[in-house]
């Protein structure tokens, strides 16, 4: 197995573990104890305030990303037609988990006032699985032209 294909596939197994874990610690006050925050948690509360919008994250920040690793795993195997090749980049765009991460990061960077808020390791992993999805979606689109 190419060691393409398998940075590929690892990330079948990072994305998960990057959803459950720890992205940031957010607490009201200097004095109160922080709790931690993940792509899951996150989820879980939008949940329980608006289903529609908690099963739009879902689909485009957890499902999206897998289909397109699954994608590109069929288009580095060959198992799958040249046609569907325009579809890794429609997934790419539908993938939102890096416009996730920024729109985290933007939160980190202003803060929330009254609180605190602290970077956890969640969000390193995170980050990685992120840049790593965009640049193994790049490589075939080059070795193509």
């Amino acid at each position: 197995m190419s060691p393409l294909r398998l940075a590929n596939l690892s990330l079948l197994i990072a994305f998960p573990i990057a959803w459950g874990a720890p992205l940031l610690r957010a607490g009201f006050l200097p004095v109160f104890g922080l709790s931690e925050i993940s792509v899951l948690s996150g989820v879980a509360s939008l949940w329980q305030t608006d289903i529609l919008l908690a099963l739009v994250v879902i689909v485009l920040a957890m499902v999206a990303p897998i289909a397109k690793v699954l994608t590109l795993e069929g288009v580095l195997s060959n198992r799958l037609p040249a046609r569907i090749k325009p579809w890794l980049f429609h997934l790419g765009r539908l993938a939102m988990a890096d416009v996730f991460l920024i729109a985290i990061y933007i939160t980190v960077a202003k803060g929330i006032g009254i609180g605190r808020l602290e970077v956890a390791w969640g969000m390193y992993l995170f980050t990685a699985c992120v840049v790593t999805s965009l640049a193994l979606s790049l490589i075939p689109a080059r070795k193509q032209t």
